[in-house]
């Protein structure tokens, strides 16, 4: 998996308009993991992509006029089959945690990269899932400085009691397993 330009190149990109810029010499240093299913408990789909570019239809499903004014957006979204896409690039600050504090630093937003499991709370993630995920995670490690296995952190973590996210079925330990030793690029 390579980086080009901030972009995950050979997989698909949507780009959101629910980002801007980072603060000025905002290093990233954060990862932190979500999940999400449109409409709640169901799989695949363009609605998340269609939630993410400001394109969700309210009628077409009552939960969807909760949330269709939700400017929200991730950097990558991490299909249940393991298929990777990415709404926004990584210097770019995406709009997904909200308010938070990662051990006494708030606006999460300002230094982390947000990345979806589609899935929910209740459930185990899938193989195919974690594979693509620990890639990605390697792959970020790789090119950007500041991260390190050290920094990755679920939504719950960073807003507690406010978020789920990922949930208890989230096996932290497989993450790590995968990861393993990432080295960075010279």
């Amino acid at each position: 998996m390579e980086i080009i330009d901030h972009w995950i190149k050979g997989v698909p990109h949507v780009k959101s308009p629910n980002c801007d810029e980072r603060p000025e010499k905002t290093e990233i240093s954060l990862i932190v993991i979500h999940c999400i299913s449109l409409p709640p408990n169901h799989f695949g789909g363009e609605f998340i992509n269609k939630l993410f570019t400001n394109e969700l239809n309210p009628s077409t499903h009552p939960y969807f006029r909760e949330i269709f004014k939700l400017k929200v957006s991730s950097h990558i979204l991490v299909r249940r089959n393991g298929e990777i896409i990415q709404f926004v690039p990584f210097n770019k600050r995406a709009w997904h945690a909200g308010h938070s504090d990662y051990r006494g630093r708030v606006r999460c937003n300002d230094f982390s990269i947000g990345i979806e499991l589609e899935g929910t709370e209740q459930m185990a993630y899938t193989n195919d899932q974690y594979t693509q995920l620990g890639l990605v995670v390697k792959t970020l490690i790789k090119y950007y400085p500041n991260l390190s296995v050290k920094n990755i952190t679920g939504h719950s973590q960073i807003a507690p009691g406010r978020k789920l996210d990922p949930g208890v079925f989230f096996n932290w330990k497989r993450l790590k397993i995968i990861i393993g030793d990432c080295p960075k690029v010279n």
